[in-house]
């Protein structure tokens, strides 16, 4: 090998990277299949949702989506500290931003509890595809957290190569949790409005 091949096979991106692409791009296909189940069942059904099911609240849904949002604001900032070798800040955005996501997921499984209590996945169409889109999503910012709270522990022994990849990988997937949640939201409150 050359000299100048090795200098550019540093610069490309390492194979847990590519590996975490290809794992969000399976995860955008299932969230495509989702919606499109959604909107297929929507336009095969006079009623949506269906009598007896409560119409979905636009207001709280839309919050906590802005929420969500922000939430990848210290992620990105802490993927930018990292790469600039600030660990102690990249360390402490990711805090913020585990915390702000803790926040949003617990008042999100109070909403899907009670939702839980006025229909059940069993009652129609809508009531099945509400629950797993939401279920899904939630399921994967529950993942993005465990992701950050593993990297926030590693941090902790300082920054190497690999963690910095692992740092970049969260970015990219909890940007991906946040732009899907824009998805959601708006398939959710879509009978509303």
């Amino acid at each position: 090998m050359t000299s100048a091949t090795v200098a550019k096979r540093r610069l490309s991106m390492p194979g847990g990277w590519w590996g975490a692409v290809l794992l969000v791009a399976t995860e955008a296909t299932l969230f495509a299949s989702l919606f499109a189940t959604y909107y297929f069942l929507r336009f095969n059904t006079a009623q949506w949702p269906p009598p007896g099911v409560p119409e979905p609240k636009v207001t709280l849904p839309l919050i906590l989506t802005g929420v969500l949002l922000a939430s990848a604001v210290p992620v990105l900032l802490g993927s930018r500290a990292a790469r600039a070798g600030n660990v102690r800040l990249a360390w402490l955005l990711f805090l913020v931003a585990l915390l702000v996501q803790g926040a949003y997921l617990g008042v999100q499984i109070h909403e899907f509890l009670g939702d839980l209590d006025r229909f059940s996945p069993h009652d129609s169409a809508y009531a099945s595809i509400y629950f797993t889109l939401l279920g899904v999503h939630h399921a994967h910012v529950a993942v993005g957290m465990l992701i950050e709270l593993w990297l926030l522990w590693k941090l902790l022994g300082g920054l190497t190569r690999y963690r910095l990849v692992a740092v970049r990988v969260a970015a990219l997937y909890w940007s991906f949790v946040s732009l899907v949640g824009i998805g959601v939201v708006l398939t959710q409150v879509y009978p509303a409005l």
